[in-house]
């Protein structure tokens, strides 16, 4: 079955204990409560909470217009679509992991040019591509989805704990098979730095697999 945003809301309905959606314009209290939650970010939230392959971009940033007050040389734009940092890398292969680096929000720093990096995307072709998704995730995000409308949808404490358990758990099971799926893994030679942003020009190489767990 095709993952859908509308089946995502019908999953998170069933654990909730709610009828189903016909449609994404079903006038009903339930479809709106999920409407403000998925506006809200919970795409971006759940994509944040792994380095899943699925989603994995890798790119190579030049530097910006952006100058240093001090210290680095060069300043590097985070891209629009960038969720969270496996790794950056003074190589293109990602074999020299890049130690010297500071960060601060939208900016990476460094005295090298360019800098490769691998981060979870959210853009249309990647984190975003529902047909990426494996159903593990799709699974954890309709629980996450619930967890989020319970209370406004049932006003049910208990409903709530519960839901948060089977979230917990299938965040669980969605990262371990996702690091199972993992096409090439080692362990890095240094510090990777995580983080969120937003834009940067730069060589799009692709999933290429999780460089870290």
């Amino acid at each position: 079955m095709a993952i859908t945003q509308l089946s995502l809301y019908n999953d998170a309905l069933r654990l909730i204990g709610e009828r189903t959606l016909t449609s994404l314009a079903e006038n009903r209290e339930p479809r709106r409560v999920l409407d403000s939650i998925w506006d809200g970010g919970a795409l971006d939230y759940c994509l944040e909470q792994g380095l899943w392959n699925f989603a994995m971009r890798a790119v190579s940033i030049t530097a910006s217009d952006t100058e240093p007050e001090f210290g680095y040389i060069n300043a590097f734009d985070k891209p629009n679509d960038h969720i969270r940092t496996a790794g950056i890398a003074e190589d293109e292969y990602f074999n020299v992991p890049l130690t010297r680096v500071m960060e601060e929000v939208g900016f990476w720093f460094a005295d090298i040019e360019p800098i490769y990096v691998r981060y979870v995307s959210k853009d249309d072709a990647y984190g975003y591509d529902f047909t990426r998704w494996p159903q593990t995730f799709a699974k954890y995000v309709a629980a996450y989805l619930a967890s989020e409308a319970v209370l406004s949808i049932t006003q049910s404490d208990e409903k709530l704990r519960v839901i948060l358990a089977i979230a917990d758990t299938r965040l669980r099971d969605a990262r371990s098979k996702d690091a199972m799926s993992e096409a090439t893994a080692f362990l890095p030679q240094g510090g990777w730095t995580a983080a969120r942003g937003g834009g940067g020009g730069r060589r799009d190489r692709g999933n290429r697999g999780s460089l870290i767990g």
